[in-house]
């Protein structure tokens, strides 16, 4: 490196300095969780432009705008304003720039726009409205949309994916198909793309038009390619293809990370790269300096379950500390109990509540932990921004329950009456107005009086609600909340979530743990209390010292990718919630949540620790009982130390 005025040798591991000064030709690096990913990126560019490589002909993808801002910033540190010239930024900020230069090429205007998610489900809508009885059997348009966009990122015909997710919608194929069909012309007629088909027209626009192709083949010397692992099978083409001239292309992932195959990711893009790439120098980045040797023993050894990887084993630079902890607890009131006690006995030892997050495989995992939580005045923030009682999803279901105990409550009603077709907020105050400004009680004599006032359509959907409160009567739904919440769920709001929102089946789980949680109460007004004081906490409190204060981190683990805490909770470590039981139907299920555990693992710098209940509630009130997850069974006994909650 001489005349550098870098010093690579000093400031790179012997792994990292291999990657950064690679000869030209194809590269895989394959960087594992917390050896220096961005690092190796950020000198690989100050190499090369160390190197007399004009810096405009060196093009950086990446998967956030933000990620591409951090490396050119690290790498003007570096070697100042040589870097100025680079191209760097997404994939769709990338096919955009180019797509503005060429969108003659395949019939667009080069002024064409690009709608953001609300013109897209405007715009299906639209098409919605034009089939015959305006499409109101179909899924809405933004679960449509979300089918469209599939599609498009895995390459695959819409009529695969239709047959694979239409689920409670499956006849209707056809009908979906024609909208698709109108939103394209739609889009095409308005001189307008969106999101997905920047992709997909950046692809065309290189597949069908050799000579621009050709033009940028020349002009990117270099091509490098941030988290490759999560990359579709439309952005390893263009990438392919952009590359093919010099062959110079690095790609730097992770393929135990590939956690993303349910929005479009192909982890086989990873795998198979060297056969596309003939002669591919790998390199592999297996240096950890984020965590204790103990956690990474036990992330090498769980994911060295999965056949299909490149095998690697990480290695800790740092001391050894403790060995991670494994929890078996009686239920989930019990591990909240468990989680809370050893936060605050952490806090004691000097950990800050923001240097510790509490990980899960799904939202609802969660939800006794945030009542604990909120209950101990511990602040706690939450990576989706909703709280469990604030989601939409919940606030429709506690709507009903809500009318049950408070008959004047108007803006229940108005939630609950706009969950039917055809009944928007003016209708539902006609309606209320109508019936006397009072929730009638579930009786024969009283309740009809809310179905006759209703328009036909609306009437139908609405009679196996009525059916349902009329057959638990006034006593069981003002004493049996978990009841009531059951068979709503069944007779209505499963089917209404189906049609509403892409992730149904997440969300119906949701209500179900809503349900289980019900039981516990003697009476509906009890449970609604709880939920209001516990919603209301945060507002007593002020926002600004809301905002201000330290908090515990509580994230789904697809979140949490790419963070880190020194102390991490992962909760419900059992078979069939980690790994989840849906999960386990897809041949290729158990592998990807295997990826997730290894994830969830490598977040955690100091301490770590698995909690696995023994049972829940299933909706009928029987005890379920859970085995623990096989990913933690499969470790020899002697890589864990075995908590005992009764003792603290």
């Amino acid at each position: 490196m001489t005349g550098s005025a870098i010093r690579y040798e000093a400031e790179l591991n012997e792994q990292q300095l291999a990657a950064v000064t690679a000869p030209d030709g194809a590269a895989l690096v394959i960087a594992a969780a917390g050896t220096g990913k961005t690092r190796t990126l950020t000198y690989r560019v100050a190499w090369l432009v160390e190197q007399h490589v004009d810096a405009d002909r060196i093009l950086l993808l990446t998967f956030t705008n933000r990620a591409a801002r951090e490396m050119l910033q690290r790498a003007q540190q570096l070697v100042g304003s040589r870097v100025g010239g680079l191209w760097g930024g997404t994939f769709h900020h990338m096919a955009n720039r180019l797509l503005r230069r060429h969108a003659d090429c395949l019939g667009y205007g080069h002024d064409y726009s690009i709608l953001d998610q609300d013109d897209s489900v405007s715009l299906v809508k639209a098409c919605l409205r034009d089939l015959p009885g305006g499409g109101k059997d179909l899924p809405k348009a933004d679960v449509l949309l979300s089918l469209f966009s599939y599609a498009a990122n895995t390459s695959r015909p819409l009529t695969t994916i239709l047959a694979q997710r239409l689920g409670k919608f499956a006849g209707s194929e056809e009908a979906v198909l024609h909208v698709h069909r109108a939103y394209e012309k739609r889009k095409r007629v308005q001189n307008a793309m969106d999101f997905d088909d920047l992709l997909v027209n950046g692809l065309a626009l290189f597949r069908e038009h050799p000579q621009v192709l050709e033009s940028y083949q020349r002009r990117f010397r270099y091509v490098l390619v941030d988290e490759y692992q999560d990359t579709n099978i439309i952005q390893a083409a263009w990438v392919d293809a952009v590359s093919g001239l010099h062959g110079n292309l690095m790609v730097v992932g992770d393929d135990f990370q590939s956690i993303y195959s349910w929005r479009g990711a192909d982890f086989r893009n990873i795998l198979s790269f060297p056969e596309r790439h003939p002669g591919t120098t790998i390199f592999k980045l297996e240096i950890n300096y984020r965590s204790v040797p103990e956690i990474l023993q036990v992330a090498n050894r769980c994911i060295a379950g999965n056949p299909e990887q490149f095998q690697k084993e990480l290695q800790a630079r740092r001391e050894p500390y403790r060995k991670p902890w494994f929890f078996r607890v009686r239920d989930g009131s019990e591990q909240s109990a468990c989680v809370v006690e050893r936060i605050q006995s952490l806090q004691r030892e000097g950990y800050r509540l923001d240097e510790m997050a509490v990980l899960y495989r799904a939202h609802f995992q969660a939800m006794e932990l945030q009542l604990l939580l909120t209950r101990a005045g511990i602040p706690f923030l939450l990576t989706s921004g909703v709280r469990f009682f604030e989601q939409a999803h919940v606030k429709d279901v506690a709507a009903l329950v809500r009318l049950v105990v408070n008959p004047s409550d108007e803006l229940a009603f108005g939630r609950l009456m706009g969950l039917l077709p055809r009944v928007g907020p003016k209708t539902a105050a006609k309606i209320w107005n109508g019936i006397g400004q009072r929730f009638p009680a579930p009786t024969p004599d009283a309740l009809p009086v809310v179905r006759k006032a209703l328009p036909a359509e609306a009437a139908k959907k609405w009679e196996p609600v009525e059916d349902t409160l009329l057959s638990l009567g006034v006593e069981d739904c003002r004493t049996q909340p978990q009841k009531l919440i059951e068979r709503f769920i069944t007779v209505f709001y499963e089917e209404y979530a189906a049609k509403t929102f892409e992730n149904y089946e997440s969300r119906v789980e949701d209500l179900n743990e809503l349900a289980r949680f019900a039981e516990r109460f003697e009476d509906t007004r009890s449970l609604l209390s709880e939920l209001a004081l516990l919603t209301n906490l945060d507002a007593e409190r002020g926002r600004e010292e809301v905002e201000n204060e330290e908090r515990i981190r509580l994230s789904t683990v697809h979140q949490a990718k790419g963070l880190e805490w020194k102390v991490v909770f992962v909760l419900w470590m059992t078979d069939g919630m980690f790994p989840s039981a849906r999960s386990l139907l897809d041949e290729t299920g158990e592998a990807e949540e295997r990826r997730l555990f290894y994830v969830a693992t490598t977040r955690a710098k100091d301490e770590l620790f698995f909690m696995a209940p023994q049972m829940n509630r299933g909706r009928d009130g029987a005890p379920q009982y859970h085995s623990p997850s096989r990913f933690i069974s499969e470790l020899p006994r002697d890589l864990l130390q075995r908590g005992d909650y009764s003792a603290w």
